[in-house]
């Protein structure tokens, strides 16, 4: 059995050699380089297929690093790291001199957050440094949420994967526009909008694009999607759709709402209840989406939950999951 704190020691090796280490956190499992190695940050995009004018997300080891890697800390974004992190929150906030721009897309922005696994904090301790991480995955694809699912999808072209365990919340990052005096998030995640709402006490904007042109990771169009197509209907017309998309000759998975669930006889290949709970579903539901594609099927069907609590992220990820299939 492998020693933990050696794995530790190990992969921050990696990471000081210029190397990529997959780690969890307490969201998903990330594609990790040096933040400051222009050529290790270069290599995630080649990894991932990802374009590289989507900013990465680099991860520090406590709040009190924060002033090292960005130009400025307004009080907003100061109120917001000592409240919610570790956490999963990221904020975008002025790029520090520290941060090249393959990191941020070419953008004078970037986005920073401190994890919320000890795995991870064990990691960034040892390296010392900032970690530019996106999701352990291909570019679009249903992000993974065990060390299995990083194996499985990008194999040997990661040179270290730290094995922490399932996710503990399933999705990923809320991340908010904290430049200003009044964040916005620019895309939902672990954090609440309601929480965020608590601490600035003020209503937070939902946008995808904040002023100022500030692009964010994980807004592309087609996202977090699995190879089968992700269709989205009323909750009521979940059952019907399947049998009609059965009937059509498809292999069909569903997604079956809780409040759908009792006495509905669904005819499908592949069925999952959702959970009641918003949290549970947050934390299954890109397991689901791979159990679908397990099983082989070509088409999902599912309905969208309330846009509250973690349902608002949930939304977001179902939504991109059954986007148009631009991505490459």
């Amino acid at each position: 059995m492998r020693e933990p704190g050696k794995d530790i020691e190990a992969a921050a090796g990696v990471l000081r050699s210029g190397g990529l280490v997959a780690l969890p956190t307490e969201t998903v499992y990330g594609l990790g380089a040096n933040a400051e190695d222009a050529t290790a940050v270069r290599r995630v995009f080649q990894v991932k297929g990802r374009p590289p004018s989507h900013p990465l997300i680099v991860h520090l080891a406590s709040a009190g690093q924060l002033g090292e890697w960005v130009e400025e800390v307004p009080d907003t974004a100061r109120v917001l790291a000592d409240r919610f992190w570790p956490g999963p929150l990221t904020l975008v906030l002025p790029r520090g001199r520290r941060v090249p721009l393959e990191a941020t897309g070419g953008l004078e922005t970037v986005a920073v957050r401190v994890p919320d696994h000890p795995v991870a904090l064990a990691l960034l301790a040892a390296f010392g440094g900032g970690v530019a991480a996106p999701s352990a995955n291909r570019f679009g694809s249903v992000s993974p949420t065990t060390a299995d699912h990083v194996r499985a999808e990008l194999g040997d072209a990661v040179d270290f994967i730290l094995d922490g365990g399932p996710c503990q919340v399933g999705v990923e990052s809320t991340i908010v526009d904290a430049r200003g005096g009044v964040p916005s998030i620019l895309r939902p995640g672990g954090v609440t909008r309601e929480a965020l709402e608590d601490v600035v006490g003020s209503k937070v904007a939902v946008t995808a694009e904040a002023a100022g042109g500030v692009r964010a990771p994980g807004q592309h169009p087609s996202h977090y999607a699995p190879r089968a197509r992700v269709v989205l209907v009323e909750p009521e017309q979940v059952a019907a759709q399947a049998h009609v998309a059965q009937e059509q000759g498809h292999r069909v998975g569903v997604l079956l709402p809780p409040l759908v669930a009792a006495g509905v006889v669904v005819k499908a290949d592949a069925v999952v209840e959702v959970p009641a709970s918003m949290g549970a579903f947050a934390r299954g539901l890109y397991e689901y989406l791979r159990e679908f594609d397990r099983q082989g099927c070509d088409l999902v069907v599912a309905s969208l939950p309330a846009r509250d609590g973690l349902g608002l992220a949930i939304v977001d990820r179902l939504r991109r999951a059954a986007g148009p299939r631009t991505a490459g």
